[in-house]
């Protein structure tokens, strides 16, 4: 089951940077277009539009799995693990009604703008609705399993507050539970 969640995150990555990829070319193809020889392509605004908006969602997956969204942990960071624990189920549990709304509007926009077409693509309106339905989706998985590991008690005190103040807290952090796991690696190497 990793090496699917795992190859799904991996093509979601590759998604975003095919996103960026064509967005650059529309809009910088577009510019010269328009200042060399008078013209454009008329489907370049409304395509980068639509791009970055997957691009946005699809990168908030991929920083919601890996926990990178920054958040204000002061007051939960300072809780005992049994408030931390309830803060966090409460969150996720809230984050989930949340994702509920995000599904259930989404459907219905994707519905309504099934069969209208983009003025300028004539493409179906209801993929750019449809991603809403991609993102609440995949980032309930997230929540899910998140929500199962806090209530089989498989995180440890330090995961129970999965958000950070800062980067700069955040690479700290990391720093330290390195250096910690090496002088765990020392110590059970020098009892042998």
């Amino acid at each position: 089951m990793k090496k699917i969640v795992d190859g799904y995150f991996h093509l979601l990555k590759m998604l975003i940077a095919l996103c960026l990829a064509v967005m650059v070319v529309l809009v910088f193809g577009n510019v010269v277009l328009r200042y060399a020889f008078n013209s454009g392509i008329p489907v370049s605004e409304e395509l980068s539009r639509w791009l970055f908006v997957w691009l946005t969602f699809l990168g908030a997956l991929v920083g919601m799995k890996e926990h990178g969204h920054l958040g204000v942990d002061s007051l939960v960071a300072r809780l005992s693990p049994a408030g931390k624990k309830f803060c966090l189920v409460a969150s996720q549990l809230l984050i989930l009604g949340v994702l509920w709304f995000l599904f259930s509007g989404s459907l219905a926009q994707t519905q309504i703008n099934l069969d209208v077409e983009a003025p300028a693509s004539g493409l179906s309106m209801a993929w750019f609705y449809g991603i809403g339905l991609v993102f609440s989706v995949t980032a309930a998985g997230i929540v899910l399993h998140d929500l199962y590991r806090v209530l089989a008690g498989k995180l440890q005190d330090h995961e129970l507050v999965m958000v950070t103040e800062s980067e700069e807290a955040a690479d700290l952090a990391a720093i330290q539970e390195e250096i910690a796991h090496q002088n765990r690696l020392a110590a059970d190497h020098g009892k042998r």
